[in-house]
């Protein structure tokens, strides 16, 4: 990287009060852009390459600060896509965190059920929509 590149991303990012390094320019969903190599590039992804090094292969840049605009190295972490996302706020990552059904019953243990796409269910729920399922049948 040269040191005008360096000299140009520093310029683009403003402390906060809460220890980030917020980006000023660019953004797309949240994410800081910059210009670099005649390619626009994740600000984030850039900041750790100039101030850490290469990401290691089949790695993805997770925020541990959870602000998207940060591009601070030490909030920065190379993490595998799936522990990325289960650290977001996405769907994904809220029902997994979940530990009971809708209707309360524990999500884990012998009333846990994983389908074979991994999606969990509750065994209690599911029996009671069998026999709800049945009584309809039958009448």
């Amino acid at each position: 990287m040269r040191a005008n590149d360096v000299t140009r991303f520093v310029s683009a990012v403003e402390p906060s009060i809460e220890g980030c390094w917020e980006w000023q320019r660019a953004l797309d969903n949240g994410y800081g852009r910059f210009w670099l190599d005649g390619r626009s590039r994740m600000a984030h992804v850039v900041s750790y390459e100039m101030f850490v090094g290469p990401i290691p292969e089949g790695k993805h840049i997770d925020h541990l600060c959870r602000n998207r605009r940060c591009v601070r190295p030490s909030h920065l972490e190379p993490v595998d896509l799936v522990t990325n996302v289960l650290r977001g706020e996405g769907l994904s990552a809220r029902n997994a965190r979940k530990d009971e059904c809708l209707h309360g019953h524990p999500l884990s243990g012998d009333n846990l059920y994983v389908t074979p796409n991994g999606a969990r269910q509750c065994k209690q729920c599911q029996r009671a929509r069998v026999i709800a399922w049945r009584q309809r049948k039958a009448s």
